[in-house]
């Protein structure tokens, strides 16, 4: 008769020890991908909410905004335009006739677990100047000193 001494039963409980860690060493990586794909994902969501706090603002600028420094505020976003200066020079424009009025953007995007992303867009809007009142007078500034 062969004795036994209980060998493989050892064997046995060594491997299955070593594919339990295993096994709970994945479901610990893949539980922190998840978290981080989903702050990637939240992230994401920030940066187009700052993204949206610029376009409101852009647009509340061609709307005709002339206040110095401006907020515009959203569930998701805060956007800040702060007037920077005039710039009476404009390359192919008539002198004196149009001044251009730079803006600078700055807008902070906010999505869930606390992401956040802040964007800084410059922005200059073409406006009419000295006493004219609209585009349309523009146009019969430009006209030569010989026409009627």
């Amino acid at each position: 008769m062969i004795k036994q001494t209980g060998v493989a039963l050892v064997i046995a409980m060594i491997l299955l020890l070593i594919l339990t860690v295993l096994a709970i060493t994945g479901m610990s990586m893949s539980t922190a991908e998840l978290v981080m794909a989903g702050n990637e994902q939240f992230h994401r969501q920030a940066f187009d909410a700052a993204g949206d706090g610029i376009e409101a603002a852009i647009a509340q600028l061609s709307a005709g905004a002339s206040q110095l420094v401006a907020e515009v505020t959203a569930e998701n976003y805060i956007a800040t335009t702060r007037y920077a200066g005039d710039e009476s020079n404009l390359p192919e424009f008539s002198a004196g006739k149009l001044v251009g009025r730079h803006f600078e953007i700055e807008s902070t995007g906010g999505a869930a677990r606390d992401a956040s992303d802040e964007q800084i867009q410059g922005v200059m809007v073409i406006a009419a100047t000295n006493g004219v009142s609209d585009y349309g007078q523009i146009g019969t500034g430009l006209q030569g000193a010989g026409s009627p």
